[in-house]
């Protein structure tokens, strides 16, 4: 199974907003709806807190569907 890098200029960010960033959610709406029905997992564990802090090279999955977290380099 492939898993897409997404590239962050940040430190952090929270899984909500990475469902979104990455495409594994429409919306903020759906991401809530993937959390609540224990469809989310994170580093091969299930996850429902919208809020929890993602870090470099965490790896979010939502079904067959897989992102990376990746810190962009400073310039």
């Amino acid at each position: 199974m492939r898993i897409r890098n997404v590239e962050i200029s940040d430190d952090s960010i929270r899984l909500g907003q990475f469902l979104k960033l990455s495409g594994l959610a429409e919306d903020g709406g759906h991401a809530r709806a993937l959390l609540e029905a224990d469809e989310v997992t994170v580093n091969g564990r299930g996850e429902t807190r919208r809020g929890r802090q993602l870090r470099n090279g965490d790896v979010v999955a939502v079904g067959d569907e897989k992102a990376r977290l990746v810190v962009a380099s400073p310039a």
